[in-house]
């Protein structure tokens, strides 16, 4: 099979670095650009703006990149999976779990891959840590927390944090941990006048017993990507915006002071920052869904993985507005 025709939908923040890896990616060609809002980045070049996802699919192409606003995924994953285009639709998946599972059925029926740019997956220290997870370095895993704090970005209008940032975490930690979402609390808050919410606190618990916590927001004025395991033999910690991957051991060495030593719990041990090749999060993504479409191995996220994603935001949504636990 010769090059991979490719279209992109949307060159804004998120589509203009599609764009660049789509360019520089083996056995695909970008052929076709779409956007009705034009293109702020310039990142076209040589090839015409198309107007919409109509003109997009007339171009001729095997396979679609979705980087519109998310209520626009619907629209466009639909008319892609009746073209006969494969589709790479951004996270969220779509607005509700009711457009996304319509989406998800759409593309089955065709035979088509299907898949959502949940891109922390493919992040150099969460692959890594899930690799020695499997390895069970850590033995029996007790709590994954994450934090994803930051100020508010101007790019995103249609949806709140949770959905825009802490689909993210709910992803990587049922992936990291092999697990799903056995239930969810949460609280949120409004606090930059916009009808969505902007600070969302979620605990839960993940069919393995594991506990899980997030907390998400874009009223900090730091940035701040972490995610934590605690487990039996230690901690990991991975640094997302870095790619870094700490191991905290549990400490061996016997204690002489009194008022730790009556302590009946771990204390520190050895502290290690791995070392590992780190590739951009988003050439692995691409390189992963384009190998789906050649039907060869491939770690892709699927659009049913990604609805079971928005279930369990979906859920932590309405259990703070119910102010109960939920069961996704």
């Amino acid at each position: 099979m010769g090059e991979l025709r490719a279209g992109l939908l949307g060159v804004g923040m998120m589509g203009r670095h599609h764009a660049r890896v789509m360019r520089e990616l083996d056995g695909v060609e970008l052929v076709a650009i779409a956007d009705p809002a034009g293109d702020p980045h310039g990142v076209a070049g040589p090839l015409e703006v198309l107007p919409d996802i109509d003109a997009l699919i007339e171009a001729g192409i095997d396979i679609a990149v979705v980087a519109v606003p998310t209520r626009f995924h619907e629209d466009a994953a639909l008319k892609l999976a009746a073209a006969g285009v494969h589709a790479l639709v951004e996270k969220p998946i779509a607005e509700s779990v009711e457009a996304g599972a319509r989406m998800v059925e759409a593309f089955r029926q065709a035979g088509l891959v299907g898949a959502v740019g949940h891109i922390e997956r493919f992040n150099p220290a969460l692959q890594e840590l899930r690799h020695r997870l499997e390895a069970g370095e850590l033995g029996a895993v007790y709590q994954i927390q994450t934090r994803r704090q930051g100020p508010f970005p101007s790019r995103i209008a249609d949806v709140g944090v949770a959905k825009d940032l802490a689909s993210h975490d709910v992803d990587l930690t049922a992936w990291v941990a092999q697990s799903e979402y056995e239930s969810v609390f949460a609280q949120t808050t409004f606090k930059s006048g916009r009808e969505h919410e902007d600070m969302i606190a979620i605990t839960g618990r993940l069919t393995s017993g594991t506990i899980v916590n997030h907390l998400v927001n874009w009223l900090s004025p730091m940035k701040e990507r972490v995610t934590v395991v605690t487990g039996e033999r230690g901690a990991f910690v991975a640094d997302t915006s870095t790619g870094d991957l700490t191991f905290y051991a549990n400490g061996t060495i016997p204690l002489e002071w009194e008022s730790v030593t009556a302590f009946r719990g771990v204390s520190e041990g050895d502290v290690t920052r791995y070392a590992f090749p780190k590739r951009e999060p988003l050439r692995i993504e691409h390189e992963a869904f384009r190998d789906a479409v050649l039907g060869k191995p491939s770690d892709v996220v699927t659009m049913e993985q990604a609805l079971r994603t928005l279930a369990v935001v979906e859920a932590a949504l309405e259990s703070a507005r119910e102010g109960k636990v939920l069961q996704p």
